[in-house]
Parts: C-alpha cells; sequence; structure tokens
C-alpha cells in the first residue's frame, strides 16, 4: 500500500434521507447540504430515458460517447476532439491527478475549496499547497497563489463560482493571473456552477480557452442540469492534453442511460434558465437576509451560499431537528446553505433569527 493513502481520511458522503428520517424520528427532511438542484430535473430527461431501447441492457455503451460528444461540442463552440468524459467530475478529476502528477510535486488550491482536489493530489503522493481566501470577501487571493510557485508546482485548481465560498471570479481577473503562471503548470478550472453565474453576460472562461494551452477547463451535468444521479462530467482542453486524458479513461465509462439523460437535459434550455432564475431570487433573500441580520457572509454566484456563524454545529443540528439539512465542517463556525424553494427559505431563515 502507498504510505500516503495510511494518511488520508475516509470521505464521508451524505447520509441517506431516509436513514437520516428513521434516525431522527423526523417526517420530512429536505436536504440542502449537497448543492443539488432542488427544482428537480427537465421532464424530457424522462422522456428519452423511457423511450431508450431497454433490449440493449446486455451491450457496452457507445465507450466515446459519440452524440452526446458531438451535441455538446456544437452546444458551446468546440470541436468534439477537445472533450473528455467522466463518471461525474470525481473521475475527471481522478484522471488529471493519476496522469500529471508523482511523488515531490505540488498542487496549490484555496482554502475552502473543493475536497477532492486535495485528496487525489494526495494519493499520487503530491504535497497540497493551501492559500486562505481572501477573508474579508471569500475571493481567491492570486497573489498568495503566485508567490506559493515553485520549479515544483505541477498543478493549480481554481473554482469559478468557488465551492464552498460561492464567489465568482471575473474572466479578465482569471486571464490577468493565468497570464502569470509559467506554460508547464497545469491550470484546472472547475466551471461547475458557472451556469449560476447572474452578475453579467459573459461569464465562463471557455471563450480563451484556446489562447492557453496549460489551462483545462471542467464542467458538470449535476448541478444546474440536475443531473446528479446519472455522474456525467467533462473538461474541455487543446487536443494534445486530451489524448493523454483519453490514454488513461476506463472504456465506457459512461453508460447509456447517462448519455441519454445529458442529451435530453442539454436540449432543454428552458429548464436551465428556469432553475437559474429561481435561484437567483431566492439568493438575494438570503443575502438580503444575512445583510439585514448582521451575519456575515460571502456574495454567492452559486446555488448555495456560505455564512459564518458562532456554535455554528449547534445551530446545524437545530435545523436538522426541524428537518432541514445543511453542510458543516467545512470550516470552523461556517456553514454552507444550498438554494432551495422560497418556502423552505422562510422556515429556514425564521430558525436562524431564532438561535441567534
Amino acid at each position: 500500500m502507498k504510505s500516503q493513502i495510511k494518511k488520508i481520511e475516509n470521505y464521508i458522503p451524505e447520509e441517506p434521507i431516509e436513514s437520516v428520517k428513521e434516525r431522527l424520528g423526523l417526517k420530512k427532511l429536505v436536504r440542502l447540504s449537497a448543492n443539488e438542484n432542488p427544482f428537480g430535473t427537465s421532464p424530457k430527461v424522462k422522456e428519452a430515458i423511457l423511450k431508450w431501447n431497454f433490449g440493449e441492457e446486455n451491450r457496452y455503451p457507445d465507450g466515446y460517447a459519440s452524440d452526446l460528444r458531438n451535441k455538446i461540442a456544437d452546444f458551446i463552440g468546440v470541436i468534439p476532439e477537445k472533450l473528455v468524459f467522466g463518471v461525474g467530475l470525481d473521475e475527471i478529476i481522478t484522471m488529471i491527478s493519476r496522469i500529471f502528477l508523482e511523488t515531490g510535486d505540488e498542487v496549490i488550491l484555496s482554502k475552502p475549496t473543493f475536497s477532492e482536489y486535495a485528496l487525489h493530489a494526495q494519493i499520487e503522493g503530491a504535497k497540497v499547497i493551501e492559500v486562505p481566501c481572501l477573508s474579508e470577501n471569500g475571493h481567491y487571493d492570486f497573489e498568495g497563489f503566485l508567490k506559493q510557485i515553485t520549479n515544483k508546482t505541477k498543478v493549480i485548481w481554481v473554482c469559478n463560482p468557488n465551492n464552498p465560498t460561492g464567489t465568482y471570479e471575473e474572466v479578465s481577473t482569471l486571464k490577468a493571473f493565468f497570464d502569470q503562471v509559467p506554460d508547464n503548470v497545469l491550470i484546472l478550472l472547475d466551471e461547475a456552477y458557472i451556469h449560476y453565474v447572474t452578475k453579467n453576460n459573459s461569464t465562463s472562461f471557455l471563450p480563451e480557452l484556446d489562447n492557453y494551452k496549460n489551462v483545462m477547463l471542467l464542467r458538470t451535468f449535476s448541478k444546474a442540469y440536475g443531473l446528479a444521479n446519472y455522474r456525467v462530467g467533462y473538461a474541455v482542453m487543446n487536443e494534445n492534453l486530451a489524448n493523454y486524458m483519453q490514454a488513461v479513461r476506463l472504456p465506457y465509462n459512461l453508460n447509456s442511460l447517462a448519455q441519454v439523460a445529458a442529451i435530453a437535459a442539454l436540449a432543454d434550455q428552458d429548464f436551465i434558465n428556469n432553475s437559474v432564475e429561481k435561484t437567483r431570487i431566492e439568493r438575494d433573500n438570503w443575502e438580503h437576509f444575512f445583510k439585514e441580520s448582521k451575519i456575515k457572509y460571502y456574495s454567492s454566484q452559486a446555488n448555495f451560499v456560505f455564512f459564518n456563524f458562532p456554535a455554528a454545529n449547534k445551530l446545524a443540528d437545530e435545523l436538522l431537528r426541524n428537518g432541514y439539512q445543511i453542510r458543516r465542517g467545512l470550516l470552523k463556525d461556517w456553514l454552507r446553505v444550498t438554494i432551495g424553494s422560497e418556502e423552505d427559505g422562510v422556515k429556514l431563515r425564521s430558525i436562524i433569527s431564532k438561535n441567534k
């Protein structure tokens, strides 16, 4: 066994909803801890799944995901060869770490950010360098990143909007930072929550990607598209990097139903726009509440809000007793709440007010 594996703590996934309800004697539990889309999935997905040829269960799926590949490539305006698919972004992150990291390499990331970046770096024996976010607003400290770059730096992770802070970095800000990163350092730009950015019309770094051969952009169908259970993620990159990724990608990694679901979801942009608008309205309600209540929070452009609360675990327990599960343990005295329905938001904010 690799010595570094012995030092890694097991990832503890969300406890199943029915299990939590039974354990706590709850009639209802609203999970607002996993950044899932509370507005569900496009009805076109169910229609497409039911039309699938269920006589093909004994056949392997299209290992190249040809139809899905071509439709996404056409939708985002790239050639199909630039795309690599994974079973959620989890598999993409695993592939990246396996290919590009060796023992002794250094990986730079923000603190806090998505935990799997560090996890897979540690599995490969790389050293993780954490740069705390700017305490006043939760944004990336890119100057701090630049100071940490050495000849051992192999990978830099940027999650935009960042999970769990929800903060969004402008394309111009990213370009200014990327221009100062050496070409031999791979920059991973995770845009899992990019669909929720509403502050301007040009939100994604995708149009700039061809200008940076060392930048890889990641997307998922698990959030705005509401396909978390189907596990579909993909990365966009130059063809040279894509060839390396394809070399280690497991064959037939994306099953046929997942491909069918993603194609149907992609076609229903009205569902995406509706989900994003409802999220924006309720996100504004949350931020107004935090501002009026003088509760510190980071302004979010994602489908969640990160806020500071003394005795955070006590509040999380109280919310759970009332049937609401939110995310704890990401940073001391901080909690992350996924944006839900307006009705649930009203109830949650009432409970928080009573526990101030």
